[in-house]
């Protein structure tokens, strides 16, 4: 039996999809019934919903440790996926709870159930920090406790930390570490939220733009070169994945054209969004509202960060879907679930 946590989420339900297409036996934990049918919607929109039926669906949270006492009967394989995404400061507690602990009490229930391998899905942004010759984020990219890093950040390095103790204790794991990671969605409500504001902004008109670089892969690559690794040998290794790495206007170019929108005139300097993350905290700070624009998101929109993903390459012999094909398939569920 293979389990998958944050089976609801972006990557979870897609790698869901994969696993009960290959016929494997698989288990997913919930933590909102709601949620379920979500995923059903998207197994009905990909033409899938014979493939949904297979997937054995349990109440479990991984923060929760007697929920997943039952969960874990005959489990030979786990999927990692479940995690908090959030860039609001406020929310360091349910971070370093959910992702850090929560990633923790997997590894513990895998050490105790003899599972015999783990796949952890974490971050580019627990890759570390370049050195002064280094122009590309790799796996070797060392961690600098003294420099700068977001909350969610530090909770991602913080999770893998418990899954390499998981490693030196006898399971066998791979990690791998995406870039912002698009693909489609089952409901209008999760557009708001993660990778899939990209498109819900961008649908309602975006004035600014911004001059950083990260990295991109499909959702679709995610779930194929995780089974991959799974199923072969490899075994305590991380992987960077990221199918291209792109300048943000050239990606709201993209976005605004598949789209059918006016893409964004104005350029949004360095200065004007470290006014605007502040105002934003001073706003939610008196209006009692999540923050809408942090300090690490402000800085990120102007960061060119460059990922170099010639390991997983080599490792797979994998070609990455380019992410502007990424884009046009997702549009189409964007328009779908959006009307």
């Amino acid at each position: 039996m293979i389990l998958v946590t944050g089976g609801t989420g972006l990557v979870g339900m897609h790698l869901l999809m994969l696993l009960a297409e290959k016929g494997e036996p698989v288990r997913a934990i919930y933590r909102n019934a709601a949620r379920i049918d979500n995923v059903r919607q998207l197994f009905e929109m990909q033409g899938r919903a014979s493939a949904f039926e297979a997937i054995d669906w349990q109440p479990g949270d991984v923060t929760d440790i007697p929920s997943l006492e039952n969960v874990f009967s005959g489990v030979s394989k786990v999927y990692h996926c479940a995690a908090v995404v959030s860039f609001d400061p406020s929310e360091e507690l349910l971070l370093r709870k959910t992702n850090i602990e929560g990633t923790a009490n997997i590894v513990n229930f895998c050490l105790a159930k003899n599972v015999r391998k783990l796949c952890f899905f974490s971050s580019i942004a627990a890759l570390g920090d370049l050195a002064v010759n280094e122009h590309h984020f790799s796996e070797t990219t060392e961690w600098n406790p003294e420099k700068y890093h977001s909350d969610y950040a530090i909770s991602k390095y913080g999770a893998e930390m418990e899954v390499w103790r998981g490693q030196q204790e006898g399971l066998q794991t791979v990690i791998v570490n995406p870039g912002v990671i698009i693909g489609p969605l089952p409901a209008k409500a999760d557009w708001q939220q993660g990778s899939g504001r990209l498109f819900w902004e961008t649908a309602k008109g975006m004035k600014y733009f911004t001059k950083g670089m990260t990295g991109f892969i499909g959702v679709w690559d995610v779930a194929k070169i995780a089974y991959q690794l799974m199923e072969s040998d490899i075994r305590s290794e991380r992987f960077v994945l990221v199918a291209e790495n792109l300048p943000f206007d050239a990606l709201s170019r993209t976005l605004t054209t598949e789209l059918g929108v006016r893409p964004p005139t104005v350029y949004a300097s360095r200065w004007m969004t470290s006014l605007a993350w502040r105002a934003d905290w001073l706003l939610s700070a008196l209006l009692f509202r999540k923050r809408k624009l942090s300090r690490a998101t402000a800085h990120a929109l102007h960061s060119q960060e460059q990922y170099d993903h010639s390991k997983v390459k080599a490792a797979l012999d994998f070609d990455f879907e380019p992410i502007a094909d990424v884009i046009r398939k997702t549009a189409v569920y964007f328009r779908e679930t959006n009307v």
